[in-house]
């Protein structure tokens, strides 16, 4: 059975957390560029996303849809690359809870200040993030004075909460603060990182 890995994105879309997560993973894999609106809604494109929305991965028949998700299924896929705490360990909850707090949590508060949408206080306990100010604030403690989430090491978490707030601070979705600062500029140096950024942009170039 094939084992090929394709990575289904666009240059300008979620899909360049993953393509930094490839990176860092280091095997082969191909890669379909996707056209808002047509191709990614496309049937053939359907099949592996209803959703029509990217990213999207197949490795062999595997096929993982969501950013964490698929940061999340690399990483055991090829533990070689170090990219998860072993299970067991101590430190894998941290990489739970940080990894998903940022795909759900965090940028479901950060979706709905940039639409306008501020949960009325008694309504707060019904949205998984609480308040936006809740929500940051949580981030912030979580990261503030720590090289990595989870452990000793970089792991996912550490990928993909970089990317998260390397997006808010483009966007205005997070404030420039010291500690949003430091831990996107400490990651984002990484080799990976660099060349998963070279890649994309180049491709938007084109």
């Amino acid at each position: 059975m094939s084992q090929e890995i394709t990575f289904y994105t666009h240059p300008m879309s979620r899909g360049r957390v993953v393509r930094w997560m490839l990176e860092e993973v280091g095997q082969p894999y191909r890669t379909e560029l996707l056209d808002y609106g047509s191709t990614m809604k496309a049937p053939a494109y359907l099949a592996i996303n209803p959703m029509g929305k990217v990213p999207a991965l197949r490795h062999g028949e595997t096929v993982v849809t969501e950013g964490a998700a698929i940061c999340a299924y690399l990483a055991d896929a090829f533990p070689q690359a170090g990219l998860a705490p072993p299970p067991g360990a101590s430190a894998r909850g941290d990489y739970y809870r940080w990894l998903f707090f940022a795909a759900a949590p965090m940028e479901s508060a950060m979706i709905a200040k940039a639409l306008g949408v501020t949960p009325a206080a008694e309504q707060e306990r019904m949205v998984g993030w609480g308040s936006y100010d809740l929500a940051l604030a949580t981030l912030e403690k979580a990261i503030a004075g720590r090289e990595f989430l989870a452990g000793d090491r970089f792991s996912a978490a550490d990928l993909y909460v970089t990317g998260l707030i390397g997006w808010g601070l483009r966007t205005g979705g997070i404030p420039d603060r010291p500690a949003f600062q430091d831990f996107v500029a400490r990651h984002d140096a990484r080799p990976a990182a660099v060349r998963a950024r070279e890649l994309d942009d180049t491709l938007l170039a084109a």
